[in-house]
């Protein structure tokens, strides 16, 4: 059976890195690796190679290989040359991208959706939201820090005293508490806001501030998203963020529904009361984000105020990203794939979940 490794054409990340493939040779998956593919993560064809890959254009990879793997899904006119019965494993997003299941089922191929896996503790090592949402909680930390004229940390000097950047952290999922612990640990401030009550004693052991509003829905099988809450919490929600925004000096945001769009939860209002020179980071853009004035991929200045839409932070961090991705990939294929043979996903809690269009499907 053979594993082919595309070249992202939106990302520095890459799929599958040289390292540890070693482990599936057992499950009989001979890998080839488009040309390239690996340069921007800092892998060269020559890692790959000497891996044990067969460096290929991207047409014959496309054509040959009974697995196909990327981050982002190719187009549909790639989908078409894929063999007949290929698996193809990608990020497709169903619950962001209504169409994208009817538009896999005219293929004859299994897709599996990475971003579909369970958020289970069984599932974990295969968990690619929860990798990437770790580097990019750590990234937005830093990427803020970058374009703030002050420092973190307080500083006694003889010319001063530097008091010490406040940071405000909205949703304590994986990505927040990352952002928690870097803020923490460059010296900052730090209180978190979450609906999910579960994330309290997380937040605290980390060092910042629960910001607590009563009366929040939560919903433990919501997989680590927030979940919708009433008209009347959303109203003290928003007192409350407005009087703690208003105060910080940075804001993290990283709240999402799973397939709604974000809460806005930093309104314009709130926005244009908080101090000159204050930076926000919202990693919801994709899907909204949390911040009334946020464009996808964009900053934007608002009365002095710079508001930094990006949910990909991790592929800034390309060589790490692209190790713990690879690492989720081949933690998948060793449950779906064993002496060469695909295993039927019916058999398989993991597999089912991921498995969202299949040539019975077509």
């Amino acid at each position: 059976m053979i594993l082919g490794v595309l070249k992202e054409r939106y990302f520095d990340r890459v799929a599958i890195t040289p390292k540890g493939f070693a482990k599936l040779r057992a499950a009989g998956i001979e890998p080839i690796v488009e040309a390239n593919a690996g340069q921007k993560s800092q892998f060269s064809d020559e890692d790959y190679q000497l891996a044990g890959f067969r460096v290929t254009s991207r047409a014959e990879l496309i054509s040959s290989a009974d697995i196909v793997v990327s981050i982002a899904p190719i187009e549909l006119e790639e989908l078409r040359a894929l063999k007949k019965g290929a698996i193809y494993i990608s990020m497709f997003g169903p619950y962001q991208d209504d169409e994208i299941v009817a538009s896999l089922a005219q293929f004859p191929l299994y897709a599996y959706s990475m971003d579909m896996i369970p958020r289970t503790t069984l599932a974990q090592s295969m968990d690619v939201l929860s990798s990437m949402a770790s580097l990019a909680g750590y990234k937005a930390v830093l990427k803020a820090a970058d374009h703030f004229q002050n420092m973190l940390p307080m500083m006694m000097t003889a010319a001063g005293t530097i008091p010490p950047t406040k940071v405000l952290i909205i949703g304590a999922g994986v990505a927040g508490l990352q952002a928690i612990a870097t803020a923490k640990r460059l010296g900052a401030v730090v209180e978190a806001f979450d609906t999910r009550l579960a994330s309290k004693d997380e937040v605290m052991s980390l060092g910042a501030s629960f910001v607590e509003v009563e009366g929040a829905v939560d919903d433990k099988g919501a997989g680590g998203y927030a979940v919708e809450q009433s008209a009347e919490y959303l109203a003290k929600q928003r007192i409350l963020v407005h009087e703690k925004a208003s105060k910080a000096n940075i804001i993290i945001t990283t709240a999402q529904i799973r397939g709604k769009k974000a809460p806005i939860l930093i309104a314009e209002d709130t926005v244009r009361n908080m101090k000159a020179g204050s930076i926000i980071v919202d990693l919801a853009a994709s899907t909204g984000g949390n911040c009334a004035f946020t464009q996808d991929n964009t900053m934007v200045n608002i009365d002095g105020v710079s508001i930094i839409g990006n949910s990909h932070l991790a592929d800034q961090l390309a060589t790490t990203a692209s190790e713990l991705f690879s690492n989720n990939i081949l933690n998948f294929l060793k449950i779906l794939v064993i002496d060469g043979k695909m295993i039927a996903a019916d058999t398989n809690e993991i597999l089912k979940a991921a498995l969202i269009s299949s040539p019975t499907q077509s």
